[in-house]
């Protein structure tokens, strides 16, 4: 949706996008919003670089549910890697240590997966974009500190084992809430295990009511898939703000409950002669003499002309609210 206004335009709603390996989820929204020309923008849950799949990116007013959003489930395909523990969990730390003996079985696997279901305590990696007295942990992280951190409690809805490409290699099917960190998970495993893990590889299934399945590639965005032309943003990819809450009851301004028009409020009886909403004399004390027909202020025509549109108003009122940034 495109809004017009006296600085130009802004857009308003969600593209859903298939991030690759590689840029920053930072990267990939300063990307599009500067393609879109989008006065405020921002998306639904930070992926790691070297994460890819789904990250919604909500536009102007659909600023105001990426926290909805956010804060619903999220489903991960991820590949751990035994053997190793990494100083940032994932393949893109050091080493700082490595498993002793031989790999663990299947059935070993499954049951240690057992005890990080549900709700649970976990610590988050120091290289994280959590902020510590404002300052996010992995800046601390460059400059050699390692603050003490606390536990969290995160929950895991599903936990699966999907197969073993190979002895030291576990893919794993992840449904989680807010919060959790996959790459947390591999390090805590491995632990328990006794033969050390980390991250090699994430893939974000779904978002909330969202899956990557009807996400684009950041390209198409502008017009490499879907039209628009080259060079140029596609807006026919957005989706309303409605898509992002699926549970709530739409309900439509100026609509009677039944579907049809709303009715009209009845105007007051009043006096033959006397125009609606006209003004009494000396601030309308009772026993004056009113205002006669024609005399109509330009104040009292423009408040009967809203009263009979009320959907009129409510529109202009959501026209000037205020996102997040």
């Amino acid at each position: 949706m495109i809004r017009r206004h006296g600085r130009g335009a802004a857009v308003d709603g969600l593209l859903l996008l298939d991030k690759p390996e590689g840029p920053s989820s930072n990267q990939v929204l300063q990307r599009v919003r500067r393609l879109f020309g989008a006065e405020r923008a921002g998306h639904c849950g930070t992926l790691d670089p070297l994460a890819s799949g789904l990250l919604p990116v909500c536009f102007g007013l659909a600023t105001r549910v990426a926290s909805l959003v956010a804060g619903g489930r999220k489903r991960y395909r991820a590949l751990l890697r035994l053997g190793i523990e990494t100083t940032t969990d994932d393949r893109e730390g050091e080493a700082v240590a490595f498993g002793e003996g031989a790999m663990p079985s299947d059935e070993a696997l499954a049951e240690a997966l057992g005890a990080f279901r549900g709700r649970i305590r976990q610590v988050p990696p120091l290289w994280s974009a959590l902020k510590r007295d404002g300052e996010p942990l992995y800046r601390r992280a460059r400059r050699g500190e390692a603050p003490v951190l606390e536990p969290r409690e995160v929950e895991a809805f599903a936990l699966e084992l999907r197969s073993r490409p190979a002895p030291e290699l576990v893919e794993l099917e992840v449904v989680c809430g807010p919060g959790f960190y996959v790459r947390a998970l591999a390090r805590d495993l491995g632990r328990a295990l006794g033969c050390r893990a980390h991250l090699a590889a994430l893939r974000r299934l779904e978002v909330g009511p969202f899956t990557v399945d009807a996400a684009f590639a950041p390209g198409a965005a502008r017009g490499d898939r879907g039209g628009g032309g080259a060079g140029r943003p596609c807006t026919r990819l957005l989706l309303p703000i409605a898509a992002a809450l699926p549970e709530l009851p739409r309900v439509r301004a100026g609509r009677a409950p039944g579907g049809g028009p709303a009715p009209r409020p009845r105007p007051r009886r009043r006096a033959a002669g006397i125009e609606p909403g006209a003004a009494r004399a000396r601030g309308g004390r009772a026993g004056r003499r009113a205002r006669p027909a024609g005399g109509v202020s330009r104040a009292a025509s423009a408040s009967a002309a809203c009263w009979s549109s009320p959907a009129e108003g409510f529109a202009l009122s959501a026209e000037r609210g205020e996102g997040l940034e």
